[in-house]
């Protein structure tokens, strides 16, 4: 007899239609049964399936049997003289037959197609800053109406975490550029007599572009990060959710006291950092170039105008409102899952710094164009 005769055939009686399964039905023998049931004419109708003969029937058989009658567009009718063990594996893998399916894989994307992914991206990305930005605005306006709602406390306690918290690191780091400032500008300067300039030099780069920069990049890669992590923390453990229920409002509950914060913590550490880095300079100055403290001090009171302090601080306040936006914004919206918490703090310290460095650009045509 031959492997399908043995496995299954197929009997018509009036207008009925049945297959008789016979033998075992396992793993091993899956090659087999799906030869057999290749070999049968399975009609596109209803079927009754018949295992009175079955000694054996694992998930793996049923599945092969269910796939055949699929593709022959036959549909089951009746399950009879099936054991209860028999029967429930059956209906198991009926069941869940729709989680089988497997996608076709696809093609992979043009260069094309992969440029206007990452632009539609970009502009969700946008439109969504754009969007918690007016959102932002809103209720500043409210607390503006109501000046009693602002959460002093909350406002304070990230003013510490921002600014106070922050200060050994950022006088370091412009100490540390402000030494290496002098010491680049220097040994130019040094060849042409022109020592003196290099006061000049360090004090208006440092107050006009470097400590804006560096100071901003510094509180985005610490506040910014933590206030990502912070609100998403809180979305993942439906502590928002919890404020909501209490009729309050996470914008003014969280995101104000922030973005409040930061707007006055940063131009306070640009203004640091414009000191620790004009001090790095002066004092690698008197035993490179001969350039006393006294003297030193001298040609910074002379030769650097108010109005490049000034400049620099009003790149600190913007810089400072884009960096909580950002933050509080990509923490608002992460996903529930503790994975995306990390992919979206790494994402708001690389959007940050872009985003400082193009308002940095900005504000330099801005400014050339008024004439400061």
């Amino acid at each position: 007899m031959s492997a399908s005769a043995r496995d299954c055939w197929l009997e018509r009686e009036g207008g009925q239609v049945t297959l008789f399964l016979s033998g075992a039905w396992h793993l091993s023998r899956i090659a087999e049964i799906d030869a057999a049931l290749a070999s049968v004419a399975i009609p596109a109708s209803t079927i009754t399936l018949d295992g009175a003969a079955l000694t054996r029937l694992d998930t793996a058989a049923a599945l092969a049997l269910l796939r055949r009658l699929a593709d022959a567009g036959a549909s089951i009718g009746r399950i009879a003289n099936f054991s209860v063990s028999h029967a429930r594996v059956v209906e198991a893998v009926m069941g869940r037959l729709g989680d089988t399916d497997v996608e076709a894989p696809r093609r992979p994307h043009g260069v094309l197609a992969v440029i206007g992914l990452h632009v539609l991206e970009f502009r969700g990305l946008v439109h969504g800053h754009l969007e918690f930005l007016g959102r932002t605005a809103t209720a500043l306006g409210d607390i503006a109406l109501r000046p009693r709602t602002l959460r002093l406390k909350e406002a304070a306690a990230q003013f510490q975490h921002v600014c106070i918290e922050a200060i050994p690191v950022v006088v370091l780091v412009t100490f540390l550029i402000g030494v290496v400032l002098c010491y680049l500008f220097g040994m130019q300067a040094e060849k042409f007599g022109a020592n003196i300039f290099v006061v000049d030099g360090v004090a208006i780069g440092t107050t006009r572009e470097l400590s804006p920069i560096i100071v901003a990049i510094i509180v985005a890669g610490r506040s910014g990060a933590a206030f990502t992590a912070q609100l998403g923390t809180m979305l993942l453990t439906e502590e928002i959710d919890a404020i909501r229920t209490l009729g309050l409002s996470p914008m003014q509950v969280l995101v104000i006291p922030r973005l409040l914060a930061l707007i006055i913590a940063l131009p306070l550490l640009v203004f640091v950092g414009d000191v620790a880095g004009m001090a790095g300079a002066m004092t690698v100055a008197n035993p490179l170039l001969d350039i006393t403290p006294t003297t030193f001090l001298e040609r910074v009171h002379s030769g650097l105008r108010l109005e490049h302090v000034i400049v620099g601080l009003v790149k600190a306040v913007a810089f400072a409102a884009f960096i909580a936006i950002i933050g509080c914004r990509m923490g608002m919206t992460v996903s529930r899952d503790s994975r995306s918490i990390g992919i979206s703090t790494t994402s708001t310290v690389v959007q940050c710094i872009v985003s400082v460095i193009l308002l940095d650009a900005f504000f330099a045509i801005l400014f050339q164009e008024l004439g400061y």
